[in-house]
């Protein structure tokens, strides 16, 4: 996919206020980029296609009676966090990130956005209270088996988990315990044939 075709995907969905947000989303992004390490310089040229919209799909992989709140664990960069906040805005999103200079600038993004369903938490996920997610992402963030164990106390049999893996989602799959196993499948990403993301439903639980 390239950057003008990324863009197209994204017009083809959403409206143009959302595309606006998202294009202050990346102009902020990359100044902050200067800062400190959010995303790979390398990729800043490809950011709509590595960054956007690879954050984008991940809506799809969620039924819209999906009820309940979206935890994105590890937000870091505000991917895939922030994207989802100005995506799909009637839905509260929690933004789980323990490193504080990053968490300061996720609070000052969201102000800026005007994302007021978007929940910044400077913790690691066990810390938090026992909150339910509707929906669990983490993108480039543990290993899958590391993931579901850390992040089931929040989970429950109706919770969707929307994992990007890119080339390891196989791998890291096959290394998982039977329960997790059955519980995810692996689905194509659009920005790249050679990425994946693990889409699962449940506790991935023996019992």
């Amino acid at each position: 996919m390239t950057e003008e075709e990324a863009k197209i995907w994204l017009r083809e969905r959403f409206s143009e206020a959302c595309i606006d947000k998202l294009s202050k989303f990346v102009e902020l992004l990359v100044e902050e980029n200067t800062r400190q390490n959010l995303i790979a310089k390398s990729t800043i040229a490809k950011i709509w296609t590595r960054h956007i919209v690879d954050s984008a799909q991940l809506l799809s992989f969620v039924p819209s009676e999906t009820k309940g709140s979206w935890f994105d664990i590890g937000s870091g960069a505000g991917l895939p966090g922030i994207v989802i906040g100005i995506l799909d805005p009637n839905r509260e999103t929690l933004l789980i990130e323990p490193r504080k200079k990053r968490g300061a600038w996720l609070h000052a993004v969201s102000e800026d956005l005007d994302l007021s369903r978007c929940r910044i938490v400077e913790a690691k996920i066990e810390r938090l209270q026992k909150e339910k997610a509707g929906i669990i992402s983490a993108r480039a963030v543990m290993s899958l088996t590391d993931l579901v164990t850390s992040a089931r106390p929040f989970s429950t049999n109706d919770t969707y988990w929307i994992l990007p893996k890119g080339s390891r989602a196989r791998q890291e799959l096959s290394e998982a315990s039977k329960p997790i196993q059955n519980m995810f499948h692996v689905e194509q990403s659009v920005t790249d044939t050679g990425a994946y993301i693990l889409v699962g439903k449940g506790r991935g639980a023996s019992s």
